[in-house]
C-alpha cells in the first residue's frame, strides 16, 4: 500500500463504524430498510443489471455496504473490496442481520489479489464518488478488466466531471480548472457532517479529478468496449450534470 494509499485509509477509518450508525441506523436498522425494498435501495443502478441471481459481483470501493446488501437480497453473489476496517464492520454486520452473506476484502483496489480474483467476477460495479482516490485512471481500468471473465461488465457511475468547476453537488470541495490534471489535498466526504473542532482532525484525503474524455478514452483504451454513457442531474439542480454513469463491456 502506498503512502496515499495509507492517507485515505487513515481518512476512511476515523470514526466511521459511529458515522455510519448516525447516518444509516444500527447494522440490524440498516438491514430492515434494506430487506424492505433491495431494488429501491439500489436507486437507479438496478436498471443497469440484466439479472440478479448467481451473479458474481466485485463491489469496487462498497463502502459500508450500501449497495452490497441490496445486492444480495436480490440474489447476487457480492464481493466488497474497500480500503476501511470500520467500513467492512458496519457492512458485515449489517449482512448478518440481514440475513445474507457478503464477501469483504480490505485492500487498495490495485493490490487485489490476481490470483484469487482474477477474470472471477461477471460484474464489477462502483458508485458514490471513488475515480478520485485513483490518480492513474488506466492503472485502476486494467484492474477492472482483470477482474472480469471475457464478456463481463462493468457498471462505472460517479461524480460528473463537471463537478471540477461547479460544486454541483454541494460536497464542499474546491472548483478548478475543468482540464486541471492537480492531485490535491482535500477533506474525506463525511468530514462536513462533523463539527468544526473535529472537523479539523479528521484526515484529509488526495485527489485527482478526471474529465469526460480522460475517463472514457481509459475505459477504451484499456481493453473495454463501452456501450453506453448516461448523464445524471445533480441531487438538488435538475439543470445540472451531478453524476454518470458508464457501461462497458470486457472483450
Amino acid at each position: 500500500m502506498n503512502k496515499e494509499s495509507e492517507q485515505h485509509k487513515k481518512a476512511w477509518e476515523y470514526d466511521a463504524y459511529n458515522f455510519w450508525v448516525r447516518h444509516n441506523g444500527k447494522p440490524e436498522e440498516r438491514a430492515k430498510e434494506d430487506a424492505e425494498n433491495p431494488r429501491k435501495m439500489l436507486r437507479r443502478y438496478a436498471d443497469y443489471f440484466d439479472h440478479f441471481q448467481g451473479v458474481k459481483v466485485a463491489n469496487i470501493c462498497g463502502s459500508c455496504g450500501k449497495k452490497a446488501i441490496p445486492l444480495a437480497l436480490l440474489g447476487a453473489e457480492v464481493t466488497v473490496f474497500d480500503i476501511s476496517e470500520d467500513n467492512k464492520r458496519y457492512a458485515v454486520e449489517t449482512a448478518r442481520a440481514a440475513n445474507v452473506r457478503i464477501g469483504f476484502e480490505v485492500c487498495d483496489i490495485l493490490d487485489i489479489d490476481l490470483e484469487k480474483y482474477g477474470e472471477h467476477f461477471d460484474v464489477v460495479f462502483m458508485e458514490g464518488g471513488i475515480l478520485h482516490y485513483f490518480h492513474d485512471i488506466d492503472a485502476f481500468m486494467r484492474m477492472m478488466y482483470s477482474l472480469l471473465k471475457p464478456g463481463g461488465r462493468m457498471i462505472c457511475s460517479d461524480f460528473h466531471p463537471f463537478t471540477k468547476i461547479l460544486d454541483a453537488l454541494k460536497l464542499e470541495q474546491p472548483a478548478m480548472s475543468y482540464f486541471s490534471t492537480e492531485v490535491f489535498e482535500g477533506e474525506m466526504a463525511h468530514a462536513r457532517f462533523y463539527p468544526e473542532e473535529i472537523r479539523r482532525q479528521i484526515p484529509k484525503c488526495r485527489y485527482r479529478k478526471y474529465t469526460v474524455s480522460e475517463i472514457i478514452n481509459a475505459i477504451i483504451g484499456n481493453g473495454f468496449t463501452l456501450m453506453r454513457f448516461d448523464e445524471h442531474p445533480a441531487w438538488e439542480n435538475e439543470k445540472l450534470p451531478g453524476e454518470f454513469t458508464a457501461i462497458a463491456v470486457r472483450n
